[in-house]
């Protein structure tokens, strides 16, 4: 039986397919296709179009057991790297870390990195606000379980959307990488001191309403400094959780008085980074 559809009907109907269609282009544009080997996959995340400066990101996910790494990895493993040079109408990338967790890595050591789902979140500045921004990453990672597996993948993504499906997303992202805070500063999670104790090692003093969910890493002025990951010391003085470090992995020639040290404090729940020089 042949069924008649009035034409102001059919009209309507082809609207409505039009529209759908279009937004699930819109959705499509507001992420890169991911790029998968055997154990990860990353794609790259576009916030909305809004002047100068925008917010994206670099999603990763990674299988059950295994991890990448963060800026500084630890006692062992391999930081990544990003190479934003192709990019179209792109000033300057800076990527934003999220607070990383402590692993064991297998060898009596530690490693620093992320496991499951993680978004590196991405301030980018175009150098012109009013042509379009594309955005091409080259990006080289390791994903570990026991071994470690180098991964290359090449990701592109126009910056498109005026309301973007992927801001809740990266603005959750934001929310995970620490805060800027000063040593001293009146926080339940703080760094009260920062201190020498004797020619090659360094104490640090954190106060804190759970001592035992709380991580210490410390990086260098540059990212040839290999400082190891600063270790609970046993006895603590009252009201504060130590640590101590030596200062060990420093580049040749280099000198730790006056070196201008980064901490980045995780708790359960909040982060923080502080930066000091040395005494």
């Amino acid at each position: 039986m042949l069924t008649r559809v009035p034409l102001h009907a059919a009209i309507g109907v082809a609207a409505t397919l039009l529209a759908s269609s279009l937004t699930i282009a819109a959705r499509a544009d507001d992420a890169s296709p991911w790029q998968r080997d055997g154990h990860s996959a990353v794609r790259l995340l576009a916030g909305s179009r809004s002047g100068a400066v925008l917010l994206g990101g670099i999603a990763f996910q990674l299988q059950p057991g295994w991890k990448t790494y963060w800026r500084t990895p630890g006692d062992s493993g391999v930081p990544p790297r990003f190479d934003f040079s192709k990019s179209d109408n792109v000033e300057a990338v800076t990527i934003m870390w999220p607070a990383p967790l402590k692993f064991d890595d297998g060898a009596g050591g530690h490693s620093i990195g992320y496991h499951n789902q993680i978004v590196l979140p991405l301030r980018i500045v175009a150098k012109a606000a009013d042509k379009p921004v594309t955005l091409r990453a080259e990006i080289n990672y390791a994903v570990c379980e026991k071994l470690c597996i180098p991964v290359e993948a090449s990701v592109e993504l126009g910056f498109n959307s005026v309301a973007s499906t992927e801001d809740a997303n990266l603005r959750a992202a934001l929310d995970t990488v620490p805060k800027p805070a000063n040593i001293g500063d009146p926080n339940p999670l703080t760094i009260r001191d920062v201190k020498r104790d004797g020619p090659k090692n360094v104490v640090v003093d954190v106060v804190t309403p759970d001592s035992r969910n709380v991580n210490l890493f410390v990086e260098g002025p540059t990212p040839d400094w290999a400082l190891p990951i600063p270790e609970p010391v046993k006895e603590s003085p009252a009201g504060v959780k130590r640590f101590s470090f030596e200062l060990d992995g420093l580049p040749p020639g280099a000198k730790p008085d006056g070196a201008a040290l980064k901490f980045t404090l995780v708790g359960p729940d909040k982060a923080y980074e502080f930066n000091t020089n040395l005494d």
